[in-house]
């Protein structure tokens, strides 16, 4: 094949490519595929999942052309028969999420932020907090040292480090919502070793 044959194949290809790539009309049935597709891999509350099928219907319309009201109501339709199935259910996403970002040593106002960001509601962040306290008492302190130990700070860095590093540990945790006396209950300990063990007495508590 000569270069200008090679050309037209290539051409060819790359409108074909463009053509595979471009999104699909939007029909009630189409919101419903992608939105179990997505619930399938993902745990999302109902508000996040409302702004990835409008993104859908958005770039859909941009080629296909389409009544926004009408995808609207084919969303929030899908989004009440969700619920009501049991594919939904924010109170529940709120609760997992709340204790996965704990055990990442995220502070309760970090969480609040990542929980209003998903479109959780207000009450739903407030018990979702609440619950987390009352199953691990002193929750924010176990955080901070949670987050501590990952990033290796204050007692948790080389002892000849850790003057020369005060100021930064504190600024780190300060960044991640802990309060400044947390921060330096954590940053001040001893050692490791005497955090674990106000771990582990609170625990016993």
């Amino acid at each position: 094949m000569d270069s200008t044959g090679r050309q037209e194949s290539a051409s060819g290809d790359s409108e074909k490519s463009k053509q595979r790539r471009q999104p699909r009309r939007i029909t009630p049935a189409y919101l419903e595929r992608a939105a179990l597709f997505y619930l399938e891999r993902y745990v999302s509350s109902e508000a996040n999942l409302r702004r990835i099928l409008r993104r859908k219907v958005k770039r859909s319309f941009e080629v296909h052309g389409g009544d926004f009201e009408e995808a609207d109501r084919w969303i929030e339709e899908l989004i009440v028969r969700l619920r009501r199935n049991g594919f939904l259910d924010d109170a529940a996403y709120a609760r997992g999420l709340a204790r996965s970002l704990h055990r990442r040593g995220k502070s309760a106002r970090a969480i609040e932020g990542k929980l209003r960001e998903k479109g959780v509601e207000a009450a739903q962040i407030e018990t979702a907090l609440r619950e987390l306290e009352e199953d691990k008492p002193n929750s924010e302190f176990r955080a901070a040292v949670a987050f501590a130990r990952r990033r290796r700070l204050g007692p948790f860095r080389e002892t000849q480090a850790r003057e020369e590093r005060r100021t930064r540990d504190l600024a780190a945790l300060g960044r991640q919502g802990f309060s400044y006396a947390l921060a330096r209950r954590v940053i001040e300990a001893e050692d490791a070793e005497e955090l674990e063990a106000m771990l582990a007495n609170e625990a016993a508590v």
